[in-house]
């Protein structure tokens, strides 16, 4: 569909011990094969062949991709809505936990905000919100539903610096070309003792060893990097932050292996894919979740063991 992007390096750590893990099938757009490729040094795994930033926009061009449209067609992003809800609340009791900041308003910026169920969610519990969104039709959508304006991304590189006492990015960073450059932004806008959420999958889950190349948390090719544990200590380090805790998110876990037994079967997946996500929140061990918040500071803190 356009210009690809084929790396000789790791885009995480830069070593060129990299060699090619999987080949995964885009299941939701194209039906093309992309291969996933992993590194020696730092262990994170990476798409090959993805398209550049300025061609990638037919890869999200599907009424069912659920963080653009806000679907409820099918019955496991029906299942995904139902959740929803309970997860906004459990977010931001996170997000103010992490933060300190529970009685008074606090400063949030939302890194890929889609349709802005969240950035709402923030909202209403009285914090001062600003958005960030790369698709016009989310952001579209988000203006009509809840009367929140949002900006694109770009424009995370002209907010003033130290300003937000939370950044947020709900699975948004496996999305970024600009891996490195969003990083420093995003510890360049925290106030000093501010705190960063990032919440991504994790290949080294149990059922992403069990789906191995059906497991849908690869969403190729939108998803350009497949982020383990080490890798992200590894992206931490590298600049200046350090990972202060490690947080499940339990529910994804059913929706990604419905997905991926749907993927794997052609079945609806609902009823296998939901035991085979309680084994994988069952045999986890911390920062082995299906999909798992990393809390990030700016200031000196020991990173736990994982």
């Amino acid at each position: 569909m356009g210009l690809t992007i084929t790396r000789t390096d790791c885009p995480c750590c830069g070593s060129q011990t990299i060699s090619k893990a999987l080949v995964c099938k885009d299941y939701t757009v194209s039906g093309e094969l992309f291969d996933v490729w992993q590194c020696a040094a730092c262990t994170m795994r990476f798409t090959q062949q993805v398209p550049t930033q300025e061609s990638i926009g037919p890869y999200y061009q599907s009424d069912t991709y659920i963080s653009h449209s806000d679907t409820e067609k099918g019955l496991v992003n029906k299942l995904y809505k139902m959740a929803r809800s309970y997860t906004l609340n459990w977010k931001m009791k996170l997000v103010k936990r992490s933060t300190g900041i529970a009685l008074q308003a606090g400063s949030l910026l939302d890194i890929g905000a889609g349709t802005g169920a969240f950035l709402n969610k923030a909202a209403a519990s009285q914090w001062h919100v600003t958005g960030l969104e790369p698709d016009a039709g989310a952001r579209k959508v988000c203006r009509e539903k809840y009367t929140l304006h949002t900006e694109p991304s770009e424009a995370l590189f002209n907010l003033p610096s130290e300003k937000f006492d939370a950044v947020t990015m709900w699975h948004v960073l496996e999305h970024v070309h600009q891996l490195h450059e969003y990083i420093d932004q995003i510890k360049r806008v925290l106030k000093p003792n501010g705190t960063a959420l990032i919440a991504l999958p994790n290949y080294t889950s149990k059922d992403a060893k069990h789906y191995a190349a059906h497991w849908a948390a690869y969403d190729v090719p939108r998803h350009l990097y497949h982020f383990s544990p080490t890798a992200m200590r590894r992206l931490a380090t590298a600049h200046g932050l350090t990972i202060t805790a490690i947080k499940p998110m339990l529910l994804d876990a059913f929706y990604i292996a419905m997905l991926s037994e749907k993927y794997k079967t052609g079945s609806s997946g609902v009823i296998i894919g939901a035991i085979q996500g309680f084994l994988s929140n069952l045999t986890a061990s911390k920062g082995r979740w299906s999909s798992q918040i990393y809390v990030f500071k700016k200031n000196e803190a020991k990173t736990p063991s994982v």
